[in-house]
C-alpha cells in the first residue's frame, strides 16, 4: 500500500467509533465506520420494507447503497443517498438487524468492495469487526479494542439518556450480550483479533489513555 490503512477492531460499545474518529482528525485521514455500512444496509431493507430474512433481497439493497461519511463538530454524519440518517442508524432495533444481516455471505461479498474503496490517500482508519482479518488483512497496523459487556453495557445506556432518549439497561446489556454471541458465532468474518492485532481493553480506561497508546504504537512501527 503506498498510504497507512489503520484497522480497529472488536466488539459493539468498546470505543472503536470514538478512537477512530479522534485518529482521523488528527492525522486527516479518512474514516470507514463498517459498523454504520452493515446499520445502512438494515436501514435500508427497513425502509424498503424488505425482509431481513431475505439474504438476496438484501444483499442487492447493500450491492447498490449510496453511502458517505463526513466529519462534524460532534462526531460522523453518516449520508444514505443524500439523506443524514445517523440518528436512525444508532437504535437498537436497527443494531440487531445489522448483526443479522452482517452474517450473510452474499450481503458481505456485496459490501467487502464497496468498503475497500474507502482506502485512499493520504491514509484510512477502517473501524468495524472483521476490518484487519478480512477486509484489510494487509493493513499497516491493527487493534483491537475491547471491553467487558456490562461496562459497554453502560457506556450505552449513559448516551442514550444523555440524549435524552429512554433506555433500559437490562435490555441494552441483554442486546449486547446476544449481539457478541452473534458476532463470535457467525460462520463468515466471525469477531477475532487478527494474530498481528495490538490488543487494548478499555474497561478501566478514559478513550485519552486509549488514544495515547494506540498513538505510541503506531509511533513504534513507524506508521506516523
Amino acid at each position: 500500500m503506498t498510504y497507512p490503512v489503520i484497522t480497529i477492531d472488536g466488539p459493539s460499545g468498546a470505543g472503536k467509533g470514538t478512537l477512530s474518529l479522534l485518529l482521523a482528525k488528527q492525522y486527516g485521514f479518512h474514516l470507514l465506520d463498517s459498523g454504520a455500512i452493515y446499520r445502512l444496509g438494515a436501514l435500508a431493507a427497513k425502509l424498503l420494507d424488505v425482509n431481513i430474512d431475505d439474504e438476496s433481497a438484501v444483499a442487492n439493497i447493500c450491492q447498490y447503497l449510496d453511502v458517505e461519511f463526513e466529519p462534524t463538530e460532534s462526531g460522523v454524519a453518516v449520508i444514505l443517498n443524500g439523506q443524514d440518517v445517523s440518528q436512525s442508524l444508532r437504535t437498537e432495533e436497527i443494531g440487531m438487524m445489522a448483526s443479522t444481516i452482517a452474517a450473510y455471505p452474499s450481503v458481505r461479498e456485496a459490501l467487502v468492495e464497496r468498503q475497500r474503496s474507502f482506502a485512499r490517500n493520504p491514509g484510512l482508519i477502517a473501524d468495524g469487526r472483521d476490518m484487519g482479518t478480512t477486509i484489510f488483512p494487509n493493513a499497516n497496523a491493527k487493534i483491537f479494542l475491547t471491553a467487558g459487556a456490562e461496562d459497554r453495557a453502560k457506556r450505552r445506556y449513559n448516551q442514550l439518556m444523555e440524549a435524552g432518549c429512554e433506555a433500559d439497561y437490562s435490555q441494552i446489556l441483554a442486546d449486547i450480550e446476544q449481539r457478541d454471541l452473534n458476532d463470535a458465532g457467525r460462520a463468515v468474518s466471525p469477531l477475532a483479533p487478527a494474530d498481528d492485532a495490538l490488543l487494548i481493553d478499555s474497561s478501566t480506561m478514559g478513550i485519552d489513555e486509549v488514544c495515547q497508546t494506540v498513538v505510541s504504537h503506531l509511533q513504534s512501527l513507524k506508521i506516523i
